[in-house]
């Protein structure tokens, strides 16, 4: 199977080592993934902010990079989200309306896309650590995914998930909310952290890096014991 891989804005200037991963395990799992050097974001920062007009230009990019008939995997809920949800729009009913249609039906989280599309029953990797997992608010409330990133933990022998109190409250984070927000936002990511760190786990683990780059900054400011990752990071660990 061939497919194309949007990399999010953020992950390419704060992540690459996440980005690495999704290609690794895409790899390992026999799947030929492209990326295009020329995508950029997907829009959803400006849209959230109010800047309709850049956040259009964006998404008609977005459609351009993305054309043609292949599977688009994305390690982000809240940008699959903004594709399929915010860019009608700006499209429907206009000349990129049969565009639009094809990137709608062609894009998935990759979580889900393991999950539902390639519909991996095991994984080979081990790595032994105790791990808890956060509901990012994209992927439960937005995707509508919450099994499927438990079923990949489970997969990856030696992992012992710790289910946290209040798995599924906001981190705080919500893009611009917690450049809007810091005093709140930062309030929330203590509690999600403290309800973490209460498992005794070793990561605190969610498929959203924006949600785990928002708590490492506050883990990092107050030296807690603990870390972070995505579930592609911990099965990439996992392959040694």
């Amino acid at each position: 199977m061939e497919v194309d891989v949007f990399i999010p804005c953020y992950i390419d200037q704060f992540y690459p080592e996440k980005a690495e991963n999704i290609f690794k395990i895409l790899t390992s799992l026999g799947v030929n993934a492209h990326y295009n050097p020329n995508q950029t974001c997907c829009g959803q920062l400006p849209f959230n902010s109010g800047n309709r007009v850049e956040a259009e230009e964006l998404a008609s990019k977005f459609l351009k990079d993305f054309s043609g008939s292949k599977i688009i995997v994305a390690p982000s809920a809240s940008c699959v989200h903004m594709v399929k949800k915010h860019y009608t729009k700006f499209f429907f009913n206009t000349s990129l309306h049969l565009e639009l249609k094809n990137v709608q039906s062609r894009i998935y989280d990759f979580n889900d896309f393991l999950i539902n599309v390639l519909k991996i029953e095991k994984w080979e990797g081990r790595l032994n650590a105790s791990v808890c997992f956060h509901d990012s608010c994209s992927m439960l409330r937005h995707y509508g995914l919450k099994t499927e990133p438990r079923q990949l933990l489970s997969m990856i022998q030696g992992i012992d998930l710790i289910e946290m109190k209040d798995s599924s409250e906001c981190c705080g984070f919500g893009g611009s909310f917690s450049v809007k927000f810091p005093e709140l936002s930062v309030e929330m990511g203590m509690r999600k952290l403290q309800n973490a760190m209460d498992t005794g786990a070793e990561y605190l683990v969610s498929t959203e890096a924006s949600c785990l780059f928002h708590l490492d900054s506050i883990i990092r400011k107050n030296n807690f014991n603990i870390k972070t990752a995505t579930i592609a990071d911990l099965m990439a660990m996992s392959m040694g």
